[in-house]
């Protein structure tokens, strides 16, 4: 299937887009900077997703020459009013340009939430743009239901990515996240990538859903940073 994915340059996207690609399908990615990525089916757009207007046209090739999936990745954290501007005003832009618009190809939109969009364990703007997203994951499904297709979102808990490294190498406050962790982990970029590739393809009856993969992490509500 032909497949748009935000924020492919690192971490957790990157490695989504690897998955994808290595099942077969064709990847379209964004970011602000450049991919490492090389493969046949991977084609890349520096753009910003905060813009409507930056954001390219992207025309695949074959009878099917619009997205079937969109995964609404790109994300920054701890950035004050511009989480907002990326994590819950992005997803909005990329959705509504690759996703809605009549888009009767569509089959599957997957957005980045967190574990804290429900909880309020972070930074103030980072926890409304999460909540945000939930909310418009809701309003995304009901539109797109009447191509068959299904919209949730899903919210990671802690991630072993770059966004992570300042706690995670920190001794003293990893060793409280892990003592508030009930299975005393984090998932990995490549787990991470797992999950949305079930939501995105193998999932055919969850819409309009809020999934948490959180380690039980969310049982004890607490932000250490």
């Amino acid at each position: 299937m032909n497949v748009i994915i935000t924020g492919t340059s690192r971490g957790m996207g990157r490695e989504i887009a690897i998955k994808f690609l290595n099942e077969g399908h064709t990847v379209a990615g964004l970011d602000l900077e450049e991919s490492t990525i090389v493969h046949a089916n991977y084609s890349h757009y520096v753009c910003d997703v905060r813009d409507i207007n930056s954001l390219p046209y992207i025309e695949f090739e074959g009878s099917d020459k619009r997205a079937e999936i969109l995964i609404n990745n790109a994300g920054m954290q701890g950035q004050g009013y511009q989480d907002v501007e990326t994590n819950l005003k992005g997803v909005i832009n990329c959705t509504q340009k690759y996703g809605l618009n009549g888009n009767e190809d569509i089959k599957a939109i997957v957005n980045q939430a967190a574990a804290s969009g429900t909880t309020g364990a972070d930074f103030s703007y980072y926890v409304a743009s999460k909540a945000g997203v939930i909310g418009y994951t809701r309003y995304t499904a009901k539109q797109i239901a009447q191509y068959g297709a299904t919209c949730n979102s899903i919210s990671f808990g802690g991630v072993l990515s770059p966004v992570n490294w300042g706690v995670m190498n920190d001794s003293e406050k990893w060793g409280k996240i892990m003592e508030m962790t009930p299975l005393k982990k984090w998932a990995t970029p490549a787990e991470a990538a797992e999950w949305v590739y079930f939501l995105a393809v193998i999932n055919k009856s969850c819409t309009a859903q809020d999934i948490v993969i959180d380690n039980g992490e969310m049982y004890n509500q607490q932000f250490i940073w």
